[in-house]
C-alpha cells in the first residue's frame, strides 16, 4: 500500500497506515501471500519523528521523502557516488 502525502508526515498518517495494513493482512490476503508492505511518501519528514513513531511497529512500514523535481544531473552523480562509497 502506498500513501502519498503533500505535507509532512504526522502521527495520524502512521496510525492510519498501520490500521490499513492490519485490516488488509487479516481480511484480504490469503496464507500464500506475503505480508503487506506499507509505504508513506511525503514532501517532508522528520527522521527523529519517524524513528520513534515506527519503533514498535511490527508491520512492514517505510516512510520516505520525495522531491517534486529531480536535482541537477551533476548533483545526482555526486549523490550516487556518495552512496556507492559508503
Amino acid at each position: 500500500m502506498i500513501d502519498l502525502k503533500v505535507n509532512e508526515v504526522e502521527h495520524k498518517d502512521v496510525g492510519q497506515m498501520i490500521t490499513y495494513l492490519n485490516y488488509f493482512n487479516k481480511e484480504v490476503i490469503n496464507e500464500t501471500d506475503n505480508e503487506t508492505i506499507g509505504i508513506i511518501l511525503a514532501s517532508e519528514k522528520d527522521d527523529i519523528f519517524v524513528e520513534y513513531a515506527t519503533a514498535s511497529v511490527t508491520n512492514k512500514l517505510a516512510i520516505g521523502e520525495y522531491q517534486l523535481y529531480l536535482p541537477d544531473k551533476e548533483v545526482l552523480k555526486e549523490k550516487i557516488k556518495e552512496i556507492l562509497d559508503e
